[in-house]
């Protein structure tokens, strides 16, 4: 009877996940149809839970702000934190602001200065992380937890094995990404040779607004604003 009684629960899951199917697919095709009329922007991601008071939500702001003065648009998560900051930073330089909503059951909600009508909610983390990788121009990695390292390492990792084309990933706060660079350095290449020498040139550190506009700016000129894959 146990037996039985598992083998249906299992059947019920493969019944479910080949509906989900379409969710996931729903979810691809509005993604592709509105970030595809957008434009060039350069993704800005940080911590939710990063106050307003903070040093590094007002540089998000400020970086945001100088990314859509230079001809960027800015796209965030969508949420409170860094993520607010970067879209009140484009509002504020009247540039394009784009949120990529997810539901979350503590920290996510959108913020005010999304404009309203590229404003995109997703139910799946995967889908979600595509459209930035697709879509952006550029990372800039303001200091934050779990999430904002899991797209920080998922980039590279597209980038280091040639999946995706290569675009600037610029880490924002060296008193917060000094530790884990060193970490890289020491551990992941002089102590393990897990990566190569080169790899490190897919990251820089920078403190400044104008470091970053200065890495686009160099980056495009020689290279084609366009979607990365």
């Amino acid at each position: 009877m146990m037996k039985e009684l598992r083998h249906k629960g299992w059947n019920e899951i493969k019944t479910n996940d080949s509906w989900a199917i379409f969710k996931i697919m729903g979810e691809f095709v509005n993604g592709f149809e509105k970030m595809s009329k957008i434009g060039p922007c350069v993704s800005i991601f940080g911590s939710a839970r990063t106050k307003p008071e903070d040093k590094y939500y007002k540089l998000a702001e400020s970086v945001a702000k100088a990314i859509v003065e230079a001809g960027y648009g800015v796209i965030t998560g969508g949420g409170p934190g860094i993520m607010e900051a970067g879209n009140k930073g484009a509002h504020l330089g009247g540039g394009t602001s784009v949120g990529l909503n997810i539901e979350l059951p503590f920290e996510q909600h959108d913020n005010p200065y999304i404009d309203a009508d590229k404003n995109l909610d997703f139910d799946y983390f995967f889908v979600r992380k595509v459209m930035f990788v697709k879509y952006s121009q550029g990372f800039v990695v303001m200091p934050g937890g779990f999430g904002t390292l899991d797209e920080l390492f998922e980039a590279i990792t597209l980038i280091q094995t040639h999946k995706i084309g290569k675009f600037p990933i610029i880490l924002v706060g060296t008193d917060f990404w000094r530790g884990l660079i060193d970490w890289i350095k020491t551990t992941l290449l002089d102590r393990f040779s897990n990566i190569s020498p080169k790899d490190l040139d897919l990251i820089h550190l920078v403190d400044r607004e104008h470091e970053v506009i200065t890495i686009l700016d160099e980056f495009y000129k020689k290279s084609n604003l366009s979607p990365n894959f």
